[in-house]
């Protein structure tokens, strides 16, 4: 059971077998490590005190969902100075983002606090342009949501803080802070609502930011240094990208120079807002192809018709929300791999992503490898990355590591 200290602090004793994994700084502790017995009378949303051997940490209790505490600190219970110095460090983290002048172009959306990966476990804060959209992965790190508020307030010039109303937290939210909820009604925790034609540069590029509703907000911020490498990759070339979504990859191949791109979401009011992503960028919806249909079946289809592309694009949705979906979704990625590679000639382009964190980058090459393998190519990794600088990945937090993007040139078997 829970005992308290001189700061009135709950005291969570947990098993020695736990002690190199937080002594090196993993900030969860799992409901199911804790034992029985321990915490069922502390408030969700309460600062405890965690020993293990001859550590010592704070942490915020959560009463439900598989993660019990959030680690934030060794030193001291963290208050409003400790919260303005992460958000300030993580400002500085990103200045580069922010800096303009020949040959960098205006880019102005971007996470500036990406949870653990910037010591604050369980928030994220994006930032559109002079709007900030702040998300809490559970119950008990809403404590802290004031002091965020209060230090973005301080150290960013913005006109509006946001949140979007959530449902019940789900174990795939609170384990993988690089999928997004989407839904909830949005609500300003400070200033003005945003307009609902926002408009965001990206490298230079527009695209239309929706922060009332939809995922994501039509821009997922994290494949934006991905979505750059491939404008260099497409002069002249044919484009297929499946899950276009808003169309921003599409959008980037076209400034690189494509002949011809077809983008294809199986949302319909995606389709619609890529188009317009492609009209606010000067580029003419009606000389490209917009489709509206399972990707899977696309791909099927395509190969069949003997479609072909000199560069297909796949940026599927998680397809494992938990370890117990992990092989199931290595097989979804091998058998999408495979329908793109039937639609690649040798020396063509394949760019594949996954984004979660269940699915590790040398699982995720071993899969290209089999895809390619079982339709006798062979694949040539070009690139191979992970997440940009927004999106840090602290050493001993390896679950923060969710994206892979690897490029890779299609060769045929020797």
């Amino acid at each position: 059971m829970a005992t308290t200290n001189t700061l009135n602090l709950p005291i969570l004793q947990l098993p020695l077998n736990l002690k190199q994994r937080i002594s090196q700084g993993h900030p969860w502790v799992y409901r199911n490590q804790l034992g029985e017995g321990h915490g069922p009378n502390i408030p969700t949303g309460s600062w405890v005190q965690v020993r293990c051997g001859n550590f010592t940490g704070y942490g915020l209790w959560d009463s439900s969902g598989p993660i019990a505490i959030r680690i934030f600190s060794t030193r001291q219970v963290p208050d409003f100075p400790w919260v303005l110095d992460r958000v300030a460090l993580a400002w500085e983290n990103r200045a580069s983002l922010r800096e303009t002048g020949p040959g960098k172009d205006k880019t102005e959306a971007y996470r500036l606090i990406f949870g653990e990966g910037d010591g604050v476990p369980g928030i994220t804060v994006d930032l559109y342009g002079q709007y900030a959209v702040v998300a809490t992965y559970s119950a008990g790190v809403e404590a802290l949501k004031d002091w965020v508020v209060q230090a973005l307030r301080e150290i960013v010039p913005l006109k509006g803080i946001l949140q979007r109303a959530k449902g019940k937290n789900t174990e795939a939210e609170a384990d993988d802070l690089g999928t997004e909820r989407g839904g909830g009604k949005l609500q300003a925790l400070w200033g003005r609502l945003p307009p609902r034609e926002l408009v965001i540069e990206e490298h230079g590029l527009k695209f239309k930011a929706n922060l009332f509703e939809g995922q994501k907000t039509g821009l997922f911020l994290d494949h934006r240094e991905n979505r750059r490498l491939i404008q260099d990759w497409s002069k002249d070339a044919t484009v297929l990208n499946c899950f276009s979504y808003t169309g921003a990859f599409s959008v980037y191949a076209l400034r690189g120079g494509a002949r011809q791109v077809t983008s294809c979401d199986i949302a319909v009011q995606a389709t619609a807002a890529a188009t317009e992503n492609f009209r606010i960028n000067g580029f003419d919806p009606d000389d490209h192809e917009f489709l509206s249909e399972d990707c899977f079946e696309l791909l099927t289809r395509f190969g069949k018709e003997g479609r072909r592309f000199d560069l297909v694009i796949l940026d599927p949705p998680s397809f494992a929300h938990s370890k117990k979906n992990v092989y199931s979704a290595l097989r979804g990625y091998t058998r999408l791999n495979q329908l793109a590679l039937n639609l690649l000639s040798p020396g063509g382009l394949l760019a594949s992503a996954s984004c979660t964190s269940y699915v590790s980058p040398e699982m995720f090459r071993d899969m290209l490898a089999t895809a390619a393998s079982t339709q006798g190519k062979r694949l040539q990794i070009l690139h191979d990355a992970g997440q940009p600088l927004d999106h840090p990945v602290p050493a001993h937090f390896l679950e923060g590591r969710y994206l892979k993007f690897m490029l890779c040139r299609v060769q045929a078997q020797p």
